[in-house]
């Protein structure tokens, strides 16, 4: 980019629409507009003056029809594009009326979470739909057991209604004990992410989770989109490494003194709060938590929590 070409900073509201069948709605840009014909969640600028829920109330109204009673902020985000800073404040729109179109002339599209991809979005979408899609909570499996133990507990998680499962290893898994445990969370909608040595990518799950180390010897994403990839994070600096590789949501640890961390200062729930507001990607807090912190996790910003023996 040019020095002297100038950066226009500009503030973002938009709104996430679900029907009853659980599909979102999206838009798709007009040939006029910046970034034309990619698809993006409805909203617009804010204009000077206006607060930031009759920003989104305004604007709704004129692109969609839609009358706004009841919403409530889900997210904001930060975006670079190549000649201007984008800040997003992303609602759930928890109450409305009258039935959405394409008041000004643009295409809209009901679409289930999974067939987004299907879409050419805007670069800022990916991070939207993962925080709209990811669950409040996922466990991960413990070092100490034995397999059959491992996968008893996975069913038994599953059960009670976790979705994500993290199977964790510090060695090599054979191919036939991920494929049990995979199919095992096929069977309940739910979705296993591996954290094991030597990844190749090319396992059978539905995504992977690096350490640290792991996420400072890559430059790039290592898998596809279409799989999840979480990274295991402890500070700013990491988290934002893990942005720059396009992962696809992070844990933060420790936040609170933990037996198996003992030699780990904790983080502290401040520093946290200032990591995730500084973070696009949804963040999960790990260290000392359990379904008690989920709300507190919650009111900072965090996507859920995640954990071994409380979660």
């Amino acid at each position: 980019m040019s020095s002297n070409k100038k950066i226009i900073e500009e503030e973002v509201v938009v709104g996430i629409l679900l029907n009853k069948n659980g599909q979102i709605l999206i838009a798709k840009r007009r040939n006029n507009q910046f970034m034309p014909d990619y698809w993006e969640l409805p909203g617009g600028k804010i204009k000077v003056g206006e607060n930031k829920k009759d920003s989104l109330k305004r604007e709704l109204f004129e692109e969609l029809g839609v009358t706004i009673s009841k919403c409530k902020l889900k997210h904001t985000m930060f975006h670079q594009y190549p000649d201007k800073f984008v800040k997003l404040w992303i609602y759930n729109i928890e109450k409305y009326s009258g039935k959405p179109s394409g008041k000004e002339g643009q295409d809209i599209s009901w679409c289930s979470l999974d067939q987004l991809y299907k879409y050419e979005l805007l670069p800022t979408m990916r991070e939207i739909v993962h925080k709209i899609s990811l669950p409040k909570h996922y466990w991960i499996t413990p070092d100490d057991l034995d397999s059959e133990s491992v996968i008893e507990k996975c069913h038994e998680h599953i059960i009670a209604g976790t979705k994500i499962i993290q199977l964790r290893s510090k060695v090599p898994l054979d191919h036939s004990y991920i494929d049990k445990v995979y199919r095992l969370c096929q069977n309940y909608q739910a979705s296993l992410i591996l954290n094991t040595p030597k990844k190749t990518y090319q396992e059978i799950c539905d995504g992977w989770h690096l350490t640290s180390n792991e996420l400072l010897s890559l430059n790039k994403r290592p898998c596809d989109n279409d799989k999840l990839l979480g990274v295991s994070t402890h500070n700013a600096l990491e988290a934002e490494y893990a942005e720059n590789i396009s992962a696809d949501y992070i844990s933060l640890s420790p936040v609170n003194p933990t037996p198996s961390h003992y030699h780990i200062p904790p983080l502290g729930w401040q520093t946290a709060a200032d990591i995730i507001s500084n973070s696009n990607l949804p963040v999960y807090l790990l260290g000392g938590m359990s379904e008690e912190t989920l709300d507190k996790a919650l009111s900072i910003g965090a996507q859920g929590v995640a954990g071994i023996s409380q979660i």
